[in-house]
């Protein structure tokens, strides 16, 4: 880490002076810290107790090292390596990550700083007759040392919020996995905790193309979780969200954010048990194709549909068996009789509805149900047989 000019700056000191700025570095530091306190908001009441030695002690050696650098003439140089100031400052720009304070925040603290440091060790200087030619070069060294300093800083600080940043990341993709697979509630629990992830009441499975999923996430609630690649039976080019509390007016919200992105969209669930959510978006996934190239499908809106499809083969075995007394008919004439029997079922037996529905006239569907009653008999009168036609005519 080095400033943009790649030649050396250098001066010689009076070692008399330097002995002085040394004496004066203990109140230099008490001074800069309370300015950085005063006028930084991040650091409002941030140094107390032992705390504010630790500090004192670290900008005091922050100090103490660019002194002992101008002592030898020079204060940076690129063909030199780290030196300890540095890396000290490249330390403290990570644990000021850690502590939840911005890059913006440090950089405030180090300009207050080199202000207050550079008054302090000026006043020294000119006390102690240094010239006007040698003080200018004198501040350019101090401000440069500062610069780098602080870029050292800045260097750690976005380390820190990249390392931290994914390991958190990877935390959340766990967990998401697990709610996927429905592990148990204890495991699910202490991975949120890992994560640092507040659970919401519900969660809500969005099966969208891979290329979908960030764009989406990044308009929905910070909380949403993602998975893509993950979950053994979902197929390569698709992802998951698993979106927080999206009941109500906004599940209708969501699924407009989702309009026109080829999404399914299954129930909300306890986000402990979740995974059935996912389970009924993967269901969907078929039934939302036959629907348009980009069309999203909420599940919600096809519960029938859902039910019907969950064993299709189950679905034409009982519609061979309730329609059997149709086989022996004409195809046209079959086919003609199944409608008006669905119609029939569907409009509750209402003629006008019904004639209105196959745009035929009522006296043909009197003719057409006279002709059903005698294949069926009195089962068109059981419950029984009624649910069968109706699940088989769906």
């Amino acid at each position: 880490m080095t400033v943009p000019d790649a030649r050396p700056t250098r001066i010689t000191l009076d070692p008399r002076l330097l002995d002085l700025l040394r004496r004066r570095l203990p109140e230099v530091a008490t001074h800069t810290i309370a300015a950085v306190t005063d006028e930084v908001p991040s650091y409002a009441g941030a140094f107390g107790g032992p705390m504010v030695d630790n500090v004192e002690n670290a900008v005091q050696m922050a100090l103490a090292g660019f002194l002992r650098l101008a002592a030898r003439g020079r204060v940076v140089d690129q063909a030199q390596p780290l030196s300890p100031a540095l890396e000290g400052a490249y330390a403290l720009g990570r644990g000021e990550a850690r502590s939840g304070r911005s890059a913006d925040a440090l950089l405030s603290a180090y300009r207050v700083g080199a202000r207050v440091a550079w008054r302090e060790l000026a006043e020294t200087a000119v006390t102690a007759g240094v010239p006007a030619d040698m003080l200018a070069d004198f501040a350019e060294l101090v401000f440069a040392y500062i610069d780098e300093l602080s870029a050292a800083s800045v260097a750690g600080h976005a380390d820190e919020l990249e390392t931290s940043g994914r390991v958190r990341q990877g935390y959340l993709d766990r967990l998401a996995f697990g709610i996927l697979r429905g592990d148990p509630a204890d495991a699910l629990v202490a991975a949120a905790e890992r994560a640092d992830w507040t659970p919401p009441r519900t969660l809500t499975v969005v099966i969208l193309p891979s290329a979908q999923v960030r764009p989406v996430q990044g308009l929905l609630d910070l909380r949403t979780l993602t998975s893509v690649g993950e979950p053994a039976n979902l197929p390569d080019d698709l992802g998951v969200l698993l979106v927080p509390d999206v009941g109500g007016r906004a599940r209708t919200r969501l699924m407009r954010t989702l309009t026109g992105r080829a999404a399914v969209a299954g129930p909300a669930r306890p986000w402990l048990s979740a995974a059935t959510s996912y389970a009924r978006a993967l269901r969907a996934l078929d039934l939302r194709a036959e629907v348009g190239d980009d069309a999203t499908y909420d599940t919600e809106e096809h519960l029938a549909d859902l039910v019907l499809a969950a064993d299709r083969e189950a679905v034409s075995d009982l519609r061979a068996r309730v329609l059997a007394p149709l086989a022996d008919l004409r195809p046209a004439t079959r086919q003609k009789l199944a409608e008006t029997l669905r119609a029939w079922l569907l409009h509750q037996g209402r003629r006008d509805e019904v004639a209105a529905a196959l745009f035929v006239h009522p006296q043909t569907v009197r003719y057409r149900m006279g002709q059903l009653r005698e294949l069926y008999g009195e089962r068109l009168e059981d419950p029984t047989m009624i649910r069968d036609l109706t699940l088989a005519l769906a």
